[in-house]
């Protein structure tokens, strides 16, 4: 991750022709001149999913901005990633791209979801490194450039630790602990506790996460799957700057059953297991009745006992079925093929030109 120099010897009785300035243009946009030598500016760019985020848009940039001034001697790209919103984010991400060069934005066709988002950022990041915040600003921007001296120390991966989370209920931080010890246990993958989506990440991560093309995503995994190496930093998670969170319990539940089937088939494991038990009971209680009538004349209990059993065995059956449908339902989703995303609207960094 050395810097590149470049020595640039100029004669001053050759004027440049127009095709040499353009190319100086390009050139000092990403560079900076220190005594007589060209110096390749490394890249950054700040990942941003935002998905009916206008109330906290402002803040978010202003403190961008601030982060982007006080660190001059690197280049920064402030991508959004509008996912299908129903507010004024995009026409507010619009207007801070008319005047600054440091944003880019790539608009969704619709709300995919803050998974795709990223998947989609990652696609049209063009920095040696990227970070990932969310819009709310409940992970503080001025954490970045402890992850960028990381960077430069050699580590691909440097992952914020959440010691509190402010503003949020106590079942939420119990559940959300529960589940990551949970497919910690459950998986020989290394998944980082009380770790979101905050982090910086090298341009080999990136590459590799854009491999995968999976249509059902819990990246939080894909993380620690790719492997490289990682480092930790801890900071305190503030609460929403603005507005309100876009999960509830129910989605927060299907991610993490979707976290679950995509890195352990531990639950297929666990229902074959239940059942061998199940049946193993049966036996035994079987072998006990026929004794029992047999020697000692014993009447065979009636109804009530033979309903329970059945509702019981019912029960089992339906939930291993159940498990092995949402196994099933992953491979039906993932032989579409479907794209993951479409673009609507993606506008670059350093330009103003717009694709559609």
């Amino acid at each position: 991750m050395d810097c590149i120099f470049i020595t640039l010897l100029v004669r001053p009785d050759v004027k440049c022709n127009k095709a040499t300035s353009d190319i100086w243009r390009n050139w000092t946009a990403k560079t900076s001149l220190s005594n007589g030598i060209l110096v390749l500016m490394k890249k950054i760019s700040i990942l941003i999913p935002a998905y009916n985020e206008e109330a906290a848009l402002e803040s978010l940039y202003h403190r961008l901005g601030k982060l982007a001034n006080d660190n001059k001697s690197y280049d920064f790209e402030f991508l959004f990633v509008n996912d299908g919103s129903r507010d004024k984010t995009l026409d507010i991400i619009k207007e801070y791209a008319e005047t600054d060069d440091r944003v880019a934005y790539v608009n969704l066709s619709r709300n995919f979801g803050k998974e795709i988002a990223m998947i989609a950022g990652f696609d049209h990041a063009t920095g040696d490194a990227t970070v990932i915040i969310d819009a709310d600003l409940q992970d503080p921007p001025e954490l970045i450039p402890k992850m960028i001296k990381y960077w430069e120390d050699g580590y691909d991966d440097v992952y914020a630790k959440r010691i509190s989370r402010e503003g949020e209920t106590w079942f939420k931080k119990s559940s959300s602990q529960w589940f990551y010890r949970i497919l910690q246990k459950s998986t020989n993958i290394p998944i980082q506790i009380d770790t979101g989506d905050f982090r910086l990440l090298d341009r080999c991560c990136v590459e590799a996460l854009k491999q995968i093309r999976e249509s059902q995503r819990y990246t939080k995994g894909m993380f620690s799957w790719i492997g490289y190496k990682k480092k930790e930093i801890t900071y305190n998670r503030d609460p929403r700057i603005a507005g309100e969170s876009k999960w509830n319990y129910i989605k927060l539940f299907n991610f993490a059953i979707d976290g679950i089937t995509s890195f352990t088939t531990a639950p297929l494991r666990i229902s074959s297991i239940l059942g061998a038990i199940v049946s193993l009971i049966a036996f035994v209680f079987i072998v006990i009745i026929v004794i029992k009538t047999a020697l000692f004349g014993d009447p065979v209990a009636g109804y009530p006992s033979l309903m329970a059993v059945v509702l019981f065995l019912g029960g089992i059956q339906l939930l291993s079925l159940g498990i092995i449908g949402e196994y099933i339902g992953r491979i039906f989703n993932e032989t579409k093929g479907r794209p993951l995303y479409f673009i609507e609207e993606y506008h670059h960094s350093k330009s103003s030109k717009k694709t559609r």
